[in-house]
Formats: C-alpha cells, sequence, structure tokens
C-alpha cells in the first residue's frame, strides 16, 4: 500500500477533458514537379483542402504579430488552443518554371537548306510547408494523385 508520506503516493488523478496533448509537430516540406500545368494545380489544390479540412491554419487566416515598426516577427509557434493543436499550411508557393530546350537541324545529312527544330520542355514546381502531427504525414503519403505529377516529402526538424 503506498503511502504519501514518503514520497510514493498515487499519481495525480487526471480529469476529463483537461489531458495534455503529446503530440509532436514536424515541419513538412511537399514538394510537387510536373511538365503539365494543369494537373500540378489540381494536386496542390487537392493537398491544400485537404489539410484544410483536418483543421490545418493557412497563412493568410492568422494575423502578423509586429514587435516593431520595421518588420514583421516571426510567427508564433503551433499554440494548443482548446485541447487542440492548430495545424498550419504555407502554400503552394511557386519556383521559377525551367525551360529546356534543344535545337537541332532537320535534315539527316547536313545538305540542303538549313532549317532547324526548336523544342522546349517546361518544368513546373510548387512547395507546400506544413505543421502538423506525424500522424498526417502518414495522410498525405496515402493520397492519390495525379500520374504526372511527382512528389517529394521531406520532413524537417
Amino acid at each position: 500500500m503506498a503511502t504519501t508520506a514518503g514520497g510514493m503516493g498515487f499519481p495525480p488523478a487526471k480529469k476529463p477533458g483537461f489531458e495534455q496533448t503529446t503530440e509532436t509537430f514536424r515541419k513538412i516540406r511537399i514538394t510537387l514537379t510536373s511538365r503539365n500545368l494543369r494537373a500540378l494545380d489540381k494536386v496542390c489544390a487537392d493537398v491544400v483542402q485537404g489539410m484544410r479540412s483536418k483543421g490545418a491554419e493557412a497563412r493568410s487566416d492568422r494575423t502578423r504579430v509586429r514587435t516593431d515598426g520595421v518588420g514583421g516577427a516571426r510567427p508564433p509557434p503551433p499554440q494548443q488552443a482548446g485541447g487542440r493543436s492548430v495545424m498550419r499550411v504555407h502554400g503552394p508557393i511557386p519556383m521559377p518554371t525551367r525551360h529546356l530546350r534543344i535545337t537541332t537541324r532537320k535534315s539527316p545529312c547536313g545538305e540542303g537548306t538549313n532549317t532547324w527544330d526548336r523544342y522546349e520542355m517546361r518544368i513546373h514546381k510548387r512547395l507546400i510547408d506544413l505543421e502538423a502531427p506525424a500522424e498526417v504525414v502518414k495522410s498525405i503519403t496515402s493520397l492519390v494523385f495525379e500520374p504526372s505529377v511527382q512528389v517529394e516529402v521531406t520532413l524537417q526538424g
């Protein structure tokens, strides 16, 4: 039988609704790459909409905290709101489009008029940054994406 006198006692009772969440937030960066711009934008919209449906807060939904008149401060870390943690989503952030160009002669033998073919392939890239628990990473990787879109998920910190 445990006594309270010797430092050994019963652990404090846990009240329902006041449990501390032990979710660890991770910074997740999703890199989406595709040659098809419409498919890329559709996948970006699906990921952001899916995160918002799970309770994520977009950067535009937050108010910016300014410490002085010169510049803005870093946004505060995710906080507990009524026992529930706040997830954040930032993006899609468009990266510069890569233009891969090849110019080649039309004539296979090299004789005749100097005519040229010009080919170009455009590669579009988008970044989506998330601050969410590790369970969200599993749900992101289980989403079905367009086959022409390459998805890379990177965990930071």
